[in-house]
């Protein structure tokens, strides 16, 4: 990655969460927490952060509610979500494309494959905003030709 990304985590469920950043801070990845998803918001417009794992089933603002609002915010829309839930049902990974995630990750996660997938959900996003502001830049490392 081109520089330490940064991922917002909304999750309630406290024993997920301590997982799911332990994975990530190990591979490197800077990880923010909010328990609900009024933090969430409140996270993502303070931090602007390169990915936002959101948890579906929240009380009081849920996962989809949470993403709606985000992607209503001209400021955060750009930051992709991807949903991180135990919906696993037919029909769950439409519902969350529908209120705004990039993605669909079901729980338990598969930690063979977990990391890849966030990078390649990070580096998305990092295209995407760089369109979104109209800024040339590389969004990989590349070395300069000699």
């Amino acid at each position: 990655m081109q520089a330490e990304a940064t991922i917002l985590y909304v999750e309630d469920d406290a024993v997920n969460m301590a997982l799911v950043k332990k994975l990530l801070r190990n591979e490197g990845f800077k990880v923010l927490e909010a328990p609900n998803g009024w933090a969430g918001l409140a996270m993502a417009e303070q931090h602007k952060p390169d990915l936002i794992l959101m948890d579906m089933n929240m009380p009081d603002l849920d996962g989809y509610q949470a993403t709606r609002r985000l992607k209503r915010t001209p400021e955060l829309k750009h930051i992709p979500v991807v949903a991180l839930t135990a919906n696993a049902m037919d029909g769950d990974r439409q519902r969350s494309i529908e209120c705004g995630c990039e993605g669909h990750i079901t729980k338990p996660i598969n930690i063979n494959t977990f990391i890849e997938e966030i990078r390649d959900y990070v580096l998305q996003g990092r295209a995407t905003a760089l369109l979104a502001t109209g800024t040339d830049g590389p969004v990989l490392n590349r070395a300069d030709p000699a």
